[in-house]
């Protein structure tokens, strides 16, 4: 069964969306007919299809006539005064992906305060900022807010603990949010268990198999399987203030593997 979603005439912004889950999420809005706009820090690499703000889009658009380009727009989302001017720059708004978010492998102890207050910024407080500037657009519009998690929210994250908090506020704060603006505008959080992008091989330890491994569905999340939950979140509906596991069914816990009994 193909389930398909008409997005055209809707204008989504996917924050993060140049690489990996972002750019799967940002290609599935502009498939379904939507006018996308990515944001991040830095502009996308070539042939990513996504035309830069100001920049020559006719050979894109010449390529691809039925389908508007994405387009980039450089803004750091933890910064009050570039999430103003980027949501300044919309007319019209119906669907934000607060998407951007990360943190390197950084233990707590002895590692820089300052990096796990950036850490929280991005993964926390830009969200909520981002959605702050957008909420009047998406009130207009009937739109939606969705919140890009983490398992690391969910479970504990040794290793990225400033991350795995963040999240787990991200995934309150929508809750939160769900509440406060319902019924015009709706917010859910999609939590992301272990995924499958550019980095997946040297960040997981044991290597990508090693990882797959612990997943009862075998493999990790696609930045397509993420998308799709997105445009269903993205779509008219009842549903606000979830949260949808996109994971695989977990993460196998230790117990499973330390319990099993040995093969002679």
């Amino acid at each position: 069964m193909t389930v398909t979603y008409d997005y055209a005439g809707k204008v989504v912004l996917v924050t993060g969306g140049t690489k990996g889950i972002g750019a799967g999420i940002a290609r599935a809005f502009q498939e379904a007919g939507a006018t996308v706009v990515v944001c991040a820090r830095t502009p996308p690499a070539g042939g990513t299809g996504i035309a830069v703000a100001g920049g020559d889009r006719g050979a894109e658009s010449s390529r691809r006539a039925a389908v508007p380009p994405i387009r980039f727009v450089r803004a750091d989302v933890r910064d009050p005064e570039d999430v103003a001017r980027l949501i300044s720059g919309f007319d019209r708004l119906d669907v934000v992906v607060n998407n951007a978010g990360g943190s390197p492998h950084a233990p707590l102890d002895g590692t820089s305060p300052r990096l796990h207050a950036r850490v929280i910024e991005l993964n926390l407080t830009a969200p909520l900022l981002v959605s702050q500037r957008a909420y009047p657009l998406l009130k207009a519009s009937g739109g939606a807010v969705i919140m890009i998690g983490s398992a690391s929210g969910t479970r504990p994250s040794p290793g990225t603990s400033a991350y795995g908090a963040a999240k787990a506020g991200l995934h309150h704060l929508a809750r939160c949010l769900a509440a406060e603006w319902a019924p015009e505008v709706r917010v859910n959080s999609v939590v992301v268990g272990l995924a499958a992008t550019e980095n997946a091989e040297d960040h997981y330890e044991g290597g990508r198999a090693a990882a797959e491994a612990t997943i009862p569905a075998g493999r990790m999340a696609t930045p397509e399987d993420v998308a799709r939950v997105c445009l269903w979140l993205g779509s008219p509906g009842y549903v606000t203030g979830a949260e949808i596991q996109v994971h695989g069914g977990g993460e196998t816990p230790a117990w499973r593997w330390t319990g099993r009994p040995s093969t002679p």
